[in-house]
């Protein structure tokens, strides 16, 4: 086999085992695992660092997602056994990172750089935002799937007054622990790799390790936007009859926060592109 075929045959042999794989788990619908094999096999034919960080998101996430079933059941209106996403879910939370992944190797090709402004500001803006986006998904959903289950009682992250468990917009220290963590691990992926895979001087080689810290940072500042569009602009109520806290009005439903003007998706969506710009920016400065 050609060399400049090799990479893209490793990734779709290995985006179609997990594609497969996580279908049966029920970690994605038909729809998702099909969106899913198709962004999987983008990043990981482009650039294996930008894949693993995809794939670090995309299991962790599974497997935070399914801990405590039993009793998010309970508490969530919208639970789906095993956190089963689809297309829309999948495109939401990779599709702007697919688009700068590939206009990075629209740039450059496959070659894996260090985070260098001097030698390139949009190389290093571009891969800021991949690392931003994916340290903003993985954040806000380990703070949602672990607060959820913590003993705290949750606040509500305008008037920081106490909410019920599920409610948009509830925040609780575990939560944001669990995103800066989530961060961390999308971080500490892509410098170790990069080890592996770059050919940085000296000074550049130190400067990556900085890129640990920023996406803790990035990973938080995910969740707390993502918890002020959901306690301003994502409507929350309790259900008498359910006894759960759900995300429509209803003659049965007592609100307690936010305006329905945006879905779970559009708050996901919203919260994505302004940490993605955010760390780019960040990126930019910092390297």
């Amino acid at each position: 086999m050609e060399k400049h075929l090799i990479q893209p045959a490793i990734a779709a042999f290995l985006s179609f085992v997990i594609a497969v794989r996580a279908y049966k788990r029920k970690s994605l619908n038909l729809s998702g695992a099909v969106s899913g094999f198709i962004v999987m096999f983008i990043h990981l034919a482009v650039n294996y660092r930008f894949g693993a960080m995809l794939l670090v998101f995309f299991f962790t996430s599974s497997k935070f997602t399914k801990f405590g079933e039993d009793r998010k059941r309970k508490l969530d209106a919208d639970f789906k056994e095993g956190g089963q996403r689809d297309w829309i879910q999948v495109l939401f939370n990779g599709g702007i990172a697919t688009l700068l992944v590939l206009t990075s190797w629209k740039l450059i090709g496959s070659e894996d750089r260090c985070l260098d402004s001097k030698e390139s500001r949009i190389i290093t803006a571009l891969i800021g935002g991949i690392i931003g986006q994916y340290c903003c998904c993985n954040g806000d959903t380990w703070s949602s799937e672990l607060g959820i289950l913590s003993n705290e009682e949750p606040r509500l992250i305008t008037t920081f007054k106490p909410v019920r468990r599920g409610t948009n917009g509830g925040v609780t220290k575990a939560g944001l622990l669990a995103a800066a963590a989530a961060g961390s691990v999308i971080g500490l992926t892509f410098v170790v790799i990069g080890f592996f895979t770059t050919k940085c001087t000296s000074d550049v080689t130190v400067k990556q390790l900085f890129v640990i810290p920023l996406s803790a940072l990035a990973g938080v500042c995910g969740s707390v936007i993502d918890s002020l569009l959901g306690a301003t602009l994502q409507f929350s109520g309790f259900c008498t009859v359910r006894k759960k806290v759900v995300g429509k009005p209803g003659p049965t439903v007592k609100r307690i926060s936010g305006l329905a003007v945006l879905d779970n998706n559009a708050v996901n969506l919203v919260s994505i592109l302004l940490t993605t710009a955010i760390t780019s920016i960040a990126f930019l400065y910092i390297f």
